[in-house]
């Protein structure tokens, strides 16, 4: 039987320790690499940002709220929430304690018009001064690829140690084993600094800290064909705090 080729993985980690002040948890001292879409701004929001409250709850309703605490009371960090849409349905479905970072203030005027819980920060100077385990979730909206590999063990490093015990972070990057786009999906953007697969997203995750790493297929066709395409080339993952 031949081998498929998910456009989009999900891996399930867990934390093997949650050390405080560790030096892979140092804020970065240079600007971050990225130079156009920074991994601390969400970008996937379409050009009427109103309407992509709907269509976009429907892809996080099918792909994270499976793998996000069950209990209302967890506390939720969103980075680069953008115009709030995951904060949003968050909200929604009755998460009480959930709050949004974003370092492009215009895209989170637009959370604020709604009165969702999110502010203007940059991602690693705020999980800096967050590093007692204080969050049951944490969600980055960027694909890892926006890091370099070096910035991205210091970012895993620094959810790590955000996480309550059993806490969980859940991730993505884009998938080079796509035989139709991830090759594409790496070229096509200066800001896209490697790919990732269902082998090697574990190996950046150990790296960082977490064990137990069970990728899984996202599902992309809750947009449409269009949609589905532009989100081709990533891959999630979920890290779990033991």
């Amino acid at each position: 039987m031949s081998k498929s080729f998910p456009s989009s993985v999900t891996a399930l980690h867990e934390a093997v320790s949650a050390s405080t002040g560790a030096a892979g948890s140092a804020v970065p001292t240079s600007k971050l690499a990225a130079r156009l879409e920074p991994f601390d701004s969400y970008w996937q929001a379409p050009a009427d940002v109103e309407a992509g409250y709907k269509s976009f709850s429907a892809y996080y309703r099918a792909n994270y709220l499976p793998h996000i605490p069950a209990n209302r009371d967890a506390k939720i960090l969103v980075v680069s929430c953008g115009p709030g849409y995951l904060v949003d349905l968050l909200a929604q479905s009755g998460y009480r304690r959930v709050v949004g970072i974003d370092s492009d203030a215009a895209k989170v005027e637009h959370a604020r018009r709604r009165n969702l819980p999110c502010e203007v920060a940059e991602v690693f100077p705020y999980l800096a001064q967050h590093q007692s385990g204080e969050f049951d979730c944490i969600i980055p909206e960027q694909e890892l690829n926006h890091l370099t590999l070096e910035e991205t063990i210091v970012f895993l490093q620094s959810c790590r140690n955000a996480l309550r015990p059993g806490g969980s972070v859940i991730v993505y990057a884009m998938n080079g084993a796509n035989p139709l786009v991830g090759s594409e999906n790496l070229a096509h953007n200066i800001d896209h600094f490697y790919n990732l697969t269902e082998y090697s997203i574990g190996q950046v995750l150990q790296l960082a800290g977490f064990e137990r790493i069970r990728p899984f297929a996202l599902k992309l066709y809750v947009f449409g064909r269009t949609r589905s395409t532009t989100w081709a080339s990533s891959s999630r993952a979920c890290s779990r705090r033991p």
